[in-house]
């Protein structure tokens, strides 16, 4: 079990680390396009860069327009700054010294949650807007089989939890 401590903290700061990133450039993209600062345009406004801050070096590239902007761009990045986030609460579980807890129930939760909820979801709303694109639709099934899986998880964590609140009351 200790190498299970081990990973689980690894993989917790890789996968925080991954969401803060996430996150930041979420938040840096809407920055620079809503106020051009760290962004270029390229090809008569049909592309644009999102440049590292203070430089004029880009990381990030796409299409410049309105539906491809926000539902291409945004919110996936979003999206996956929160999937990270999640995923290391999830790791943090591993690594308390109880496993069988409320925490854990409800982290397992939010995860599953999340990827059985989120992805159709944002699927269904962009659809509304624009065509969804092709890849879309085995990333939305890959959630779905996620999602699955931390619903066994959590229900064997719960279960777990149970039984573990059944001893304490015999001892």
């Amino acid at each position: 079990m200790n190498s299970v401590k081990i990973i689980s903290k690894i993989l917790f700061y890789v996968t925080r680390f991954l969401a803060i990133l996430y996150f930041a450039m979420s938040l840096h993209s809407v920055i620079a396009l809503s106020t051009k600062w760290s962004l270029n345009i390229k090809d008569n406004g049909k592309y644009f860069q999102v440049c590292f801050p203070f430089t004029n070096k880009p990381f990030l590239l796409g299409e410049y327009y309105t539906e491809y902007i926000f539902f291409y761009f945004l919110v996936p990045i979003s999206l996956y700054g929160l999937f990270f986030l999640l995923v290391s609460n999830v790791f943090k579980v591993f690594f308390q010294p109880k496993l069988f807890t409320e925490y854990g129930v409800k982290q397992l939760k939010w995860f599953y949650l999340g990827n059985l909820i989120l992805p159709s979801l944002t699927a269904l709303i962009t659809s509304i807007f624009t065509k969804v694109e092709d890849p879309t639709e085995i990333l939305i099934l890959l959630h779905f089989v996620l999602g699955i899986f931390a619903y066994f998880l959590a229900t064997i964590f719960r279960q777990g939890l149970n039984l573990q609140k059944e001893q304490d009351l015999f001892i």
